[in-house]
Protein backbone atom coordinates (compact mmCIF):
# COMPACT_ATOMS: atom_id res chain seq x y z
CA UNK A 1 0.00 0.00 0.00
CA UNK A 2 1.52 3.50 -0.93
CA UNK A 3 0.81 5.79 2.16
CA UNK A 4 1.27 9.04 0.54
CA UNK A 5 -0.19 8.35 -2.87
CA UNK A 6 -0.98 11.99 -4.28
CA UNK A 7 0.58 13.93 -1.71
CA UNK A 8 2.74 16.50 -2.46
CA UNK A 9 6.36 16.42 0.28
CA UNK A 10 9.45 18.39 0.54
CA UNK A 11 12.55 17.57 2.32
CA UNK A 12 14.97 20.26 3.33
CA UNK A 13 18.76 18.32 3.63
CA UNK A 14 17.36 15.74 1.56
CA UNK A 15 20.51 15.06 -0.53
CA UNK A 16 22.23 12.74 1.87
CA UNK A 17 21.40 10.67 4.90
CA UNK A 18 18.24 10.57 6.78
CA UNK A 19 17.36 12.92 4.46
CA UNK A 20 17.81 11.25 1.18
CA UNK A 21 16.62 7.89 2.76
CA UNK A 22 13.39 9.23 3.64
CA UNK A 23 13.37 10.69 -0.12
CA UNK A 24 13.50 7.40 -1.48
CA UNK A 25 10.72 5.79 1.13
CA UNK A 26 7.95 8.58 0.50
CA UNK A 27 8.98 7.90 -3.71
CA UNK A 28 8.26 4.49 -2.95
CA UNK A 29 4.79 5.52 -1.46
CA UNK A 30 3.59 7.65 -3.87
CA UNK A 31 4.68 11.17 -3.03
CA UNK A 32 5.49 13.76 -4.97
CA UNK A 33 8.58 15.16 -4.04
CA UNK A 34 11.08 18.00 -3.73
CA UNK A 35 14.63 17.91 -1.92
CA UNK A 36 16.93 20.33 -0.83
CA UNK A 37 20.62 21.08 0.12
CA UNK A 38 23.38 23.55 0.14
CA UNK A 39 26.12 21.43 -1.49
CA UNK A 40 25.22 21.43 -5.52
CA UNK A 41 27.29 18.13 -6.30
CA UNK A 42 25.47 15.82 -3.45
CA UNK A 43 22.23 17.18 -4.35
CA UNK A 44 22.52 16.32 -7.77
CA UNK A 45 23.90 13.01 -7.06
CA UNK A 46 20.73 13.07 -5.17
CA UNK A 47 18.25 14.12 -7.60
CA UNK A 48 20.22 11.18 -10.21
CA UNK A 49 19.76 8.51 -7.47
CA UNK A 50 16.06 9.44 -6.99
CA UNK A 51 15.29 10.18 -10.90
CA UNK A 52 11.50 10.48 -11.73
CA UNK A 53 10.55 14.11 -11.49
CA UNK A 54 12.38 14.89 -8.50
CA UNK A 55 12.34 18.53 -7.86
CA UNK A 56 15.92 19.20 -6.36
CA UNK A 57 16.61 22.78 -5.42
CA UNK A 58 19.74 24.81 -3.61
CA UNK A 59 19.26 26.01 -0.57
CA UNK A 60 21.01 27.17 2.58
CA UNK A 61 18.88 26.36 5.33
CA UNK A 62 19.92 28.84 7.52
CA UNK A 63 19.07 31.89 4.73
CA UNK A 64 16.16 33.89 4.86
CA UNK A 65 16.62 34.64 1.29
CA UNK A 66 16.91 31.07 0.54
CA UNK A 67 13.95 30.16 1.89
CA UNK A 68 11.62 32.24 0.78
CA UNK A 69 13.24 31.31 -2.84
CA UNK A 70 12.36 27.89 -2.00
CA UNK A 71 8.85 28.18 -1.22
CA UNK A 72 8.15 30.42 -4.40
CA UNK A 73 9.46 27.35 -6.46
CA UNK A 74 7.59 24.37 -4.35
CA UNK A 75 4.60 26.52 -5.19
CA UNK A 76 4.95 27.02 -8.81
CA UNK A 77 5.81 23.23 -9.02
CA UNK A 78 3.27 21.65 -6.46
CA UNK A 79 0.76 24.93 -5.63
CA UNK A 80 0.35 22.88 -1.89
CA UNK A 81 2.10 20.93 0.37
CA UNK A 82 1.13 18.24 1.85
CA UNK A 83 4.41 17.28 4.02
CA UNK A 84 7.09 19.59 4.65
CA UNK A 85 10.06 17.26 6.57
CA UNK A 86 12.31 19.94 8.25
CA UNK A 87 15.52 17.99 8.25
CA UNK A 88 18.49 20.02 7.24
CA UNK A 89 21.33 20.71 10.02
CA UNK A 90 24.58 20.99 10.77
CA UNK A 91 26.83 20.39 13.71
CA UNK A 92 30.18 21.31 14.71
CA UNK A 93 32.30 19.94 17.97
CA UNK A 94 34.02 22.00 20.25
CA UNK A 95 34.74 22.52 23.75
CA UNK A 96 32.36 25.27 25.41
CA UNK A 97 35.63 27.74 25.72
CA UNK A 98 36.50 27.27 22.25
CA UNK A 99 33.32 27.85 20.25
CA UNK A 100 33.48 30.98 18.38
CA UNK A 101 30.96 33.58 17.86
CA UNK A 102 31.17 32.76 14.05
CA UNK A 103 30.27 29.04 14.46
CA UNK A 104 27.59 29.94 17.73
CA UNK A 105 25.82 32.13 15.24
CA UNK A 106 25.89 29.42 11.87
CA UNK A 107 24.57 26.82 13.86
CA UNK A 108 21.77 28.74 15.53
CA UNK A 109 21.30 29.94 11.94
CA UNK A 110 20.56 26.68 10.41
CA UNK A 111 19.41 24.58 13.23
CA UNK A 112 16.56 27.12 14.95
CA UNK A 113 16.62 30.54 12.94
CA UNK A 114 16.04 28.12 9.84
CA UNK A 115 14.02 25.92 11.40
CA UNK A 116 11.29 28.53 12.40
CA UNK A 117 11.64 30.07 9.25
CA UNK A 118 11.15 26.90 6.98
CA UNK A 119 7.66 26.24 9.20
CA UNK A 120 6.39 29.85 8.93
CA UNK A 121 7.59 30.57 5.01
CA UNK A 122 5.81 26.89 4.42
CA UNK A 123 2.74 28.07 5.69
CA UNK A 124 0.72 29.21 3.26
CA UNK A 125 1.34 26.07 0.89
CA UNK A 126 0.76 23.72 3.67
CA UNK A 127 -3.05 22.53 3.02
CA UNK A 128 -5.44 21.15 5.74
CA UNK A 129 -4.47 17.83 7.19
CA UNK A 130 -0.69 18.43 6.45
CA UNK A 131 1.78 17.02 8.04
CA UNK A 132 5.17 18.50 9.61
CA UNK A 133 8.06 16.85 10.31
CA UNK A 134 11.05 18.32 12.45
CA UNK A 135 14.41 16.12 13.02
CA UNK A 136 15.55 16.92 16.34
CA UNK A 137 18.05 14.84 18.33
CA UNK A 138 18.72 12.88 21.43
CA UNK A 139 20.90 16.04 22.03
CA UNK A 140 17.74 17.93 23.05
CA UNK A 141 17.33 16.24 26.93
CA UNK A 142 21.02 14.20 27.54
CA UNK A 143 23.60 16.10 27.86
CA UNK A 144 26.65 16.54 25.44
CA UNK A 145 29.59 17.73 25.71
CA UNK A 146 31.35 19.60 22.88
CA UNK A 147 28.41 19.88 21.04
CA UNK A 148 26.89 22.21 23.64
CA UNK A 149 25.45 24.57 20.79
CA UNK A 150 23.97 21.55 18.86
CA UNK A 151 21.72 20.59 21.96
CA UNK A 152 20.82 23.60 22.73
CA UNK A 153 19.51 24.26 19.32
CA UNK A 154 17.77 20.86 19.20
CA UNK A 155 16.03 21.47 22.75
CA UNK A 156 14.60 24.83 21.05
CA UNK A 157 13.34 22.76 18.31
CA UNK A 158 11.07 20.30 20.53
CA UNK A 159 10.38 23.23 22.28
CA UNK A 160 9.07 24.78 19.14
CA UNK A 161 7.27 21.72 18.33
CA UNK A 162 5.24 21.84 21.31
CA UNK A 163 4.43 25.02 20.79
CA UNK A 164 3.12 25.06 17.01
CA UNK A 165 1.51 21.72 17.68
CA UNK A 166 -0.85 23.95 19.57
CA UNK A 167 -0.55 27.02 17.53
CA UNK A 168 -1.06 24.76 14.19
CA UNK A 169 -3.56 22.26 14.96
CA UNK A 170 -6.74 24.82 14.32
CA UNK A 171 -5.53 25.13 10.81
CA UNK A 172 -5.63 21.52 10.37
CA UNK A 173 -1.81 21.25 10.25
CA UNK A 174 -0.18 18.46 12.73
CA UNK A 175 3.67 19.01 13.59
CA UNK A 176 5.79 16.12 15.13
CA UNK A 177 9.44 15.86 15.83
CA UNK A 178 11.92 12.83 15.30
CA UNK A 179 14.48 12.62 17.53
CA UNK A 180 17.24 10.24 16.42
CA UNK A 181 20.24 8.86 18.39
CA UNK A 182 23.82 7.59 17.04
CA UNK A 183 22.85 7.06 12.70
CA UNK A 184 25.55 6.15 10.25
CA UNK A 185 24.99 9.19 8.21
CA UNK A 186 27.59 11.59 6.96
CA UNK A 187 27.45 14.27 9.65
CA UNK A 188 29.43 12.10 11.87
CA UNK A 189 32.26 13.35 9.39
CA UNK A 190 31.40 16.87 9.22
CA UNK A 191 31.46 18.28 13.00
CA UNK A 192 35.19 18.94 12.93
CA UNK A 193 36.66 15.89 14.80
CA UNK A 194 40.52 14.41 13.72
CA UNK A 195 39.67 11.33 12.21
CA UNK A 196 41.08 9.19 14.84
CA UNK A 197 38.89 11.04 17.47
CA UNK A 198 35.75 10.43 15.33
CA UNK A 199 36.21 7.12 15.44
CA UNK A 200 36.97 6.61 19.27
CA UNK A 201 33.62 8.40 19.79
CA UNK A 202 32.09 6.33 17.28
CA UNK A 203 33.31 3.08 19.07
CA UNK A 204 32.52 4.50 22.91
CA UNK A 205 28.90 5.22 21.63
CA UNK A 206 28.12 2.02 19.97
CA UNK A 207 29.92 0.16 23.08
CA UNK A 208 27.31 2.23 25.36
CA UNK A 209 24.32 1.61 23.17
CA UNK A 210 21.77 -1.15 24.48
CA UNK A 211 21.94 -2.51 21.13
CA UNK A 212 25.53 -2.32 20.56
CA UNK A 213 24.99 -0.45 16.87
CA UNK A 214 24.62 2.69 15.41
CA UNK A 215 20.94 3.07 13.36
CA UNK A 216 20.36 3.01 9.67
CA UNK A 217 19.15 6.31 7.78
CA UNK A 218 15.82 3.92 6.48
CA UNK A 219 15.06 3.29 10.44
CA UNK A 220 14.69 7.25 10.72
CA UNK A 221 13.27 7.19 7.41
CA UNK A 222 10.12 4.44 8.17
CA UNK A 223 9.30 7.20 11.52
CA UNK A 224 9.16 9.71 9.46
CA UNK A 225 7.04 8.12 6.99
CA UNK A 226 4.75 7.05 10.06
CA UNK A 227 4.49 10.92 10.87
CA UNK A 228 3.52 11.83 7.32
CA UNK A 229 1.02 9.77 6.61
CA UNK A 230 -2.60 9.32 8.09
CA UNK A 231 -1.48 6.54 10.13
CA UNK A 232 -0.45 9.31 13.09
CA UNK A 233 -3.43 11.67 12.50
CA UNK A 234 -3.73 11.52 16.47
CA UNK A 235 -0.46 12.57 17.33
CA UNK A 236 0.24 16.16 17.80
CA UNK A 237 3.45 17.87 19.18
CA UNK A 238 5.23 14.68 20.17
CA UNK A 239 8.69 13.43 19.85
CA UNK A 240 9.38 9.91 18.19
CA UNK A 241 12.80 9.04 19.55
CA UNK A 242 14.92 6.58 17.17
CA UNK A 243 18.21 5.73 19.30
CA UNK A 244 18.49 2.24 19.64
CA UNK A 245 17.80 2.74 23.57
CA UNK A 246 20.30 5.30 24.31
CA UNK A 247 18.69 7.71 25.70
CA UNK A 248 17.65 4.95 28.37
CA UNK A 249 20.49 5.26 30.22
Amino acid sequence: MQRLSGKNALITGGNSGIGLATAKLFLEHGARLAITGRDAASLEQARIALGGNVLAVRSDAGKLSDIEQLMKQAEGHFGKLDVLFVNAGIAQAAPFEYVTEDAFDEMVAVNIKGIYFTIQKALPLLSAGASVIVTTSITNQMGSPNFSVYGACKAAQRSLVRSLGLELIARGIRINAISPGPISTPMYGRVGLPNEVEEMVKAEIQGKSPIKRFGEPEEVAKAALFLASDDSSYIVGDEIVVDGGISLL
